[in-house]
């Protein structure tokens, strides 16, 4: 019994710990989202794209222009490119979650291949 109880109170204990990062996470995400806001709805997607790519992505990726919808993505090469395309619809979700300009989809290019579009 005294087993059964230990492991009741782990459980409980690692609950609550995982609560807590929920909040903290929900917490974040408010933040971000009050941040992002508070720019101009056209640099929206630019910066939203590092948040709900992740760091890794990040890194080999970057946000090159957004236009009529479109946020178009560099890419180190090919198989970059497949694969983000195929993580793409759960990109489109993240980023219109946090971005006031509305993304209809992400276009990924190879690097050296675009140039950067200046909004006019």
């Amino acid at each position: 019994m005294t087993e059964v109880l230990k492991s009741a109170s782990l459980a409980v204990h690692l609950l609550q710990r995982r609560l807590g990062v929920e909040q903290a996470r929900r917490g974040l995400e408010e933040i971000v989202a009050q941040s992002l806001r508070q720019a101009p709805a056209s640099e929206t997607p630019l910066l939203a794209w590092p948040l709900v790519c992740g760091s890794g992505v990040a890194e080999r990726t970057r946000a090159l222009s957004y236009r009529d919808g479109v946020l178009r993505v560099e890419v180190p090469d090919a198989g970059w490119k497949q694969e983000l395309q195929t993580l793409a619809p759960r990109y489109l979700a993240a980023i219109n979650r946090y971005a006031t300009a509305p993304v209809h989809r992400v276009e990924f290019v190879l690097a050296g291949t675009e140039r950067i579009d200046r909004p006019r």
